[in-house]
């Protein structure tokens, strides 16, 4: 998934479909899920459970997470629960907020629900007049025991014109799944959309869209992905799918993300991105399709098995999230979408947005990793608390990258490791042991001890050895103070949530027009608050009159005040003084490929 914090999010990872034999009942009797979507108006959805027959007493759990590593309670969305079998019903006891017991099972018995449905995007589940898109674990309970079974689901009562996507397999007029984690990895979209199917690399890939003017959107978006799903395999040198789906809705909204599952990523983003920033289409495609491998195959263990009940806590979202942003850039510059000099502007914005973050000097990317669960909270999103395991994930990436060349005179690389560990886990169905297995797979590559590397940059706070590694290939860091708008208050944004207010400094002039900590930013300058509010606050500029419109207790306020200004240092990635051809070439060989001297090198 791919999520900024102060932006958007992108979220948790979800389970691959490994189940462990010892956990799970071996019975092979088949789970028959029948959803129906009759009351779109009231965003009503109705579950039936066909609980096969076996023991009298079974247990149902509804997941209390999915798609984003938050706690989220999906039984707060259940209406009523009941059980019955042959017509009669069955005693029903709720063990805690989200798990069931029913007696008198045994001959089989059928289980109903319903669930509200309107949280929208790629993390939620949403059923309206519009559409239904569903990430099935935030409405399937699962029979505990039987998440190894074989299941099925049927979609009843669409809207006249409806039709369905899912990498689900078809069967009949339903769609079947290996077993529940298979089931419920696999989003679900409902509606009249838009569809374009190419084949490439791998196999079959469909686009599907959920938006006006969809058949244009497809011209524009099409051939980029063509570009990335072929560049990813080439990188990779492996198709572990035959097909693949690309589900897309383009909202008007300010939010966004994207989520990973198996064989299809769903991406939500405002409409007008894609004329005003296309960049960061191109970008959230290839970081989602590249998860395909990283994280979904090449997953670490503390992920297994997946605990839909509790939190699963891993130290390696830094690799699995962060390092996936750092293929994903040398992908587009490979693939032609990106070129040198905007790829190193955005790492220079990647540095900034690290050092920035007063956190980077004592929480490491491992800690930032735990702490995921900690993100909905919106303190814990401030720069002096914490860091994002996107930002450093990615920038540790880089550096490694640059590490394992110059041990290895470029004979090794990260498209190597990602290539080993594919090799040496995935397909031999096992789990990395998180930064370990990440640390000893670049020293068989590299044939070094790297438990410096990663005792200081990975589940250490060192400051990141910058100079020292880009001086190989011409590059160095440069810092310079920037004069920037202050707000005269703190913001954090989590996910795609509007931004709060987290603290008001005192006696600015924020403080004196009535800014609250605890206020919830809807609008800004008469533009609704988006994943760029920073940004946009930032390029209005010091004497500036600022415009909000919050709420604060289910009222709207309007706000305004003039923006102070603050010196902050802005980091650039740029070329040495002079640069020798053995740098170039080396340049080259990073962004490009081995052996492969680009007309983007520097001239």
């Amino acid at each position: 998934m791919i999520s900024r914090r102060n932006c958007f999010k992108l979220a948790a990872l979800a389970t691959t479909f490994v189940i462990v034999s010892s956990q799970f009942a071996l019975a092979a009797d088949r789970i028959h899920y029948i959803v129906s979507l009759a009351n779109p108006e009231k965003h009503l959805i109705q579950v039936t459970i066909d609980v096969p027959p076996g023991q009298s007493e079974r247990e149902l759990q509804l997941p209390v997470w999915n798609a984003l590593y938050q706690v989220r309670d999906f039984s707060q969305n259940m209406n009523w629960i009941r059980a019955n079998a042959s017509g009669k019903q069955l005693p029903l006891i709720q063990l805690n907020k989200s798990r069931w017991r029913v007696t008198g099972a045994e001959n089989g018995a059928q289980v109903q629900y319903e669930m509200f449905s309107d949280n929208p995007g790629s993390y939620g589940s949403q059923l309206n007049s519009q559409h239904a898109f569903i990430n099935l674990a935030e409405i399937l309970c699962y029979i505990e025991g039987a998440r190894g079974n074989p299941t099925d689901v049927k979609f009843r009562n669409l809207a006249a014109g409806w039709k369905i996507a899912t990498p689900l397999a078809q069967q009949g007029s339903g769609f079947s799944g290996i077993n529940y984690d298979q089931l419920v990895d696999s989003p679900v979209e409902i509606s009249g959309f838009s569809e374009r199917d190419f084949n490439a690399d791998c196999g079959k890939y469909r686009v599907i869209i959920d938006s006006d003017e969809a058949e244009a959107i497809l011209d524009k978006i099409v051939p980029p992905i063509q570009r990335i799903v072929s560049t990813e395999a080439s990188w990779m040198q492996d198709c572990p799918f035959q097909s693949y789906m690309f589900i897309y809705h383009f909202a008007e909204s300010a939010g966004g993300g994207g989520m990973e599952h198996s064989y299809s990523t769903a991406i939500t983003l405002p409409k007008r991105d894609l004329d005003a920033d296309f960049a960061r289409f191109i970008s959230i495609t290839a970081h989602e399709f590249f998860h395909l491998w990283n994280v979904k195959r090449i997953r670490p263990q503390s992920l297994e098995p997946i605990d839909y009940a509790k939190e699963n806590y891993t130290s390696a979202l830094w690799f699995s999230e962060g390092v996936d942003s750092t293929v994903s850039e040398y992908v587009l510059l490979r693939a032609g979408l990106l070129d040198e000099p905007h790829y190193l502007n955005h790492l220079g914005q990647e540095i900034t947005e690290l050092e920035r973050r007063p956190a980077h000097l004592t929480q490491s990317a491992e800690q930032a990793s735990v702490d995921a669960w900690l993100e909905k909270y919106p303190y814990y999103n401030l720069p002096i608390r914490s860091i994002s395991y996107y930002n450093k994930g990615e920038l540790i990436g880089v550096l490694l990258d640059l590490k394992m060349r110059e041990t290895t005179d470029d004979r090794s690389s990260l498209e190597d490791l990602f290539r080993w560990m594919n090799d040496h886990f995935a397909k031999q169905g096992k789990f990395f042991p998180d930064s370990e297995g990440v640390r000893q797979a670049a020293e068989t590559l590299s044939h070094r001890d790297l438990r410096d590397f990663f005792q200081k940059y990975v589940s250490g706070v060192d400051e990141l050895p910058w100079d020292s590694l880009l001086s190989r290939v011409g590059l160095r860091v440069s810092a310079t103070e920037v004069t920037y708008a202050d707000p005269g208050f703190e913001a954090a944004q989590a996910f795609d949530q509007p931004p709060t207010v987290v603290q008001v400094d005192p006696q600015s002039e924020a403080d004196r027009a009535g800014l609250k900590a605890g206020d919830i930013v809807l609008q800004m300058n008469g533009r609704q608050a988006g994943r760029d509010f920073e940004k946009n606050i930032a390029n209005l500029g010091a004497g500036t009159r600022l415009q909000l419109s919050v709420s604060r207790a289910g009222i709207q306020y309007e706000l305004q005040w003039t923006l102070g200004a603050s010196k902050q240092k802005v980091f650039r990635v740029e070329d040495l003084a002079h640069i020798t051809a053995e740098q170039k070439s080396r340049r080259a060989a990073w962004l490009f490929g081995k052996g492969d001297e680009k007309q983007t090198s520097p001239q």
